[in-house]
């Protein structure tokens, strides 16, 4: 019976099947999609041909960069139509080049505060480069995490929630300071090779900026300087005649909000034009003095951060 069976053969040489038209590289997205190998960050909530075509432009993107399809589908993801590489991604293409004479990476501690690093030369033409990006840069970017819970905005019930921190700036710090240096460091040395293509973390803020809500005030609230509701005043003294009579019932006070209060915040904010107008709202609200009476202290940081956002809007605006 078993002279009957073909003998399996060693050897032979691995080849990557890497498609020549347009179609072909549609049928390798289907049968990625169909077996369950495309990664969820790629396809998302999609499904069907909008899934396969997501496969396609990844497996595309990657071809322009040497990158086999399957190599491709592990090393590219899409986000809002723009596909980027992972951060290890971008170290792979440049290293498969070929025009690399040494790339490192890595995270150091200076003065109590972490500064990630990428240095590279190219072979072909000799130029070197360092670049750094530390934790003070992520800070003033408003990168930097620091806070296990955050309050982050649900645009499908269009309001604040309180989640975990997921962000991997606050799980992973040291690689992202050290992804974010090399993003820069690689585009700029290596432009030619990577073709304008970003590292995902890049293209993700990005793509959270420009799907931010739009809180621009009209044209009329724009002509005036938004002011915050004025606390209601104190009840007057009771005078002579109402001492002796029976004492009103005091009127429930309103619950709080804190979803609402952040909203007015940035609301309000939104119709700052310039840092002065900025520091001027916030003081009217006095943010961090209304949370911690109302037991809010861990927000304190997250109303900052409205007010950061605001500012640094402002002078991006302005240096524009």
């Amino acid at each position: 019976m078993n002279s009957h069976v073909p003998t399996l053969t060693g050897g032979g040489n691995v080849l990557a099947i890497v498609p020549q038209t347009f179609e072909e590289t549609m049928r390798i997205g289907r049968a990625v999609v169909a077996s369950g190998l495309a990664p969820a960050a790629l396809i998302g909530k999609l499904d069907g041909e909008p899934a396969a075509a997501a496969v396609a432009v990844a497996i595309m993107s990657g071809a322009e960069l040497g990158l086999k399809p399957m190599v491709s589908l592990r090393s590219f993801t899409v986000i809002n139509g723009k596909p980027a590489l992972y951060g290890d991604g971008l170290i792979n293409v440049v290293r498969m080049s070929g025009k690399v004479s040494y790339l490192r990476t890595g995270c150091e501690e200076r003065g109590g505060k972490m500064v990630g690093f990428c240095e590279a030369k190219r072979s072909d033409t000799g130029e070197d480069k360092r670049v750094e990006f530390s934790q003070a840069d992520a800070e003033r970017a408003g990168l930097w995490q620091t806070k296990a819970v955050v309050v982050k905005w649900n645009k499908w019930d269009k309001k604040n929630e309180e989640k975990p921190n997921d962000s991997p700036w606050y799980r992973f710090p040291q690689r992202m300071l050290a992804w974010r240096a090399a993003g820069y460091c690689l585009r700029e040395l290596f432009g030619d090779v990577l073709g304008g293509i970003r590292d995902e973390f890049e293209v993700r803020e990005i793509a959270e900026a420009e799907e931010m809500r739009d809180i621009t005030p009209t044209a009329a609230a724009a002509e005036s300087k938004p002011t915050p509701p004025k606390p209601p005043k104190p009840p007057a003294p009771p005078s002579a005649k109402t001492i002796d009579a029976e004492p009103e019932k005091p009127a429930e006070a309103s619950e709080f909000n804190l979803g609402d209060f952040l909203d007015e915040i940035e609301s309000s904010l939104a119709g700052a034009k310039d840092e002065a107008d900025v520091e001027e709202i916030w003081n009217d609200f006095d943010a961090p003095a209304v949370l911690e009476t109302e037991g809010h202290e861990d927000m304190i940081e997250a109303a900052f951060a409205i007010k950061t956002r605001r500012l640094a809007q402002i002078s991006s605006l302005n240096a524009g």
